[in-house]
């Protein structure tokens, strides 16, 4: 139980704080932390709890990196609905306590997209489901490479979370414009449950693609990169 408590913990902040950063902070009133702060935010949350809960559980805070795990050998798949479960929960707690901070504001009409992710009309740049996919799918596969490589024991230990903060923080740099930026079911839908708009609708795609991008990063290091 103390393991799925730390996915529940580590996936609430990494839900809380990122989409939080989003949702509060990236565009405060004149002065916000813009595209850049809320890539930062995220990396920073995995970062933070990595250290702080992944000597536990292994910190991976996202169904996607625990199927990629299974795949590459690194992780039981008999745990794997267990893990999931614990993150989706946090997710939705997350979210559930951000909707709660956010309708508190004086002129609240609304959460709007609420850091949902999304593709067609609900992608911040305009790009299409395909455009989406693809991007989900490569910049999950890469995610997994960085796990996978960084937590090796061919690299000098406890860096690892550094190095994966960072990875998480450039692939929201680059893909906040395509879908806002999933790579990780439970943070689509712990912010989907409450926004406005089509991202329930469109959540299917933010569970498939993550999936099957980290099976992909898993199997390529696996056979490819891998001793």
């Amino acid at each position: 139980m103390n393991k799925l408590a730390a996915e529940f913990v580590g996936t609430f902040w990494l839900v809380f704080c990122g989409c939080g950063s989003a949702v509060i902070a990236a565009a405060f009133p004149d002065v916000g932390i813009g595209l850049v702060g809320v890539s930062l935010a995220f990396g920073l949350t995995v970062l933070t709890m990595a250290y702080a809960v992944g000597g536990i559980s292994g910190g991976h805070f996202n169904p996607a990196v625990s199927l990629g795990l299974a795949v590459a050998g690194r992780f039981s798949m008999g745990s794997l609905i267990q893990y999931w479960i614990a993150q989706v929960l946090g997710a939705i707690a997350a979210g559930f306590v951000l909707y709660l901070i956010v309708s508190g504001k004086a002129d609240f009409a609304g959460v709007g997209g609420f850091a949902s992710n999304g593709y067609g009309a609900a992608s911040p740049g305009g790009y299409s489901m395909v455009a989406g996919l693809i991007m989900e799918v490569v910049m999950t596969a890469a995610f997994l490479i960085i796990i996978l490589g960084a937590t090796s024991d061919r690299v000098p230990a406890g860096f690892a979370p550094i190095a994966i903060g960072l990875g998480l923080t450039l692939i929201h740099l680059v893909s906040i414009p395509v879908t806002n930026t999933s790579v990780n079911p439970a943070r689509s839908t712990g912010v989907a449950l409450f926004a406005d708009g089509p991202a329930l609708a469109q959540l299917w795609m933010f569970w498939v693609a993550p999936l099957v991008g980290a099976a992909i990063g898993a199997l390529i290091w696996k056979t490819v990169l891998d001793d």
